[in-house]
């Protein structure tokens, strides 16, 4: 099911780009592919999509893997901007059009110090499982964004 829903998501972005999970999701549901947001940021890594200012791409034009494909660090330096801390939650703050392919990222970590996140355009929270696994990712992501 998994290699079928990559091959559904290389054929869609070879056809043009895709603003944005959301309307990925939307449109593979409409091939008769239901997938939570966490599914679908795990599949985003994966194939190692790229966004830009037109959506997420295929990272080099033909779907296979890239080894120039930033990881974590890379990509909180480029679009991290803030992390700000309230008990064991942090909101991360990233530049425009940022947020998705971070929490994607850090999904993709499966750091103990992350229940879960959850992304908007600009903004990422994330759910620790308390206020010292959340200052402990603080101070990490502080790190990578320094």
């Amino acid at each position: 099911m998994k290699q079928q829903r990559h091959t559904v998501i290389r054929e869609l972005l070879s056809k043009a780009p895709i603003a944005s999970q959301d309307e990925l999701r939307q449109k593979l549901a409409g091939r008769g592919y239901y997938v939570t947001q966490a599914t679908l940021s795990r599949d985003i890594h994966e194939l190692r999509l790229s966004k830009g200012p037109d959506g997420y791409s295929l990272s080099n034009g033909n779907g296979e893997e890239d080894d120039s494909v930033p990881g974590i660090r890379e990509v909180l330096a480029s679009f991290g901007l803030e992390v700000r801390q309230a008990i064991n939650l942090l909101v991360l703050i990233t530049k425009t059009g940022g947020a998705q392919p971070i929490a994607a990222g850090i999904d993709y970590e499966d750091w103990a110090e992350v229940v879960g996140t959850v992304a908007g355009d600009d903004t990422i929270l994330i759910i620790c499982p308390d206020g010292e696994q959340a200052g402990r990712l603080k101070s990490r992501i502080e790190g990578y964004i320094g």
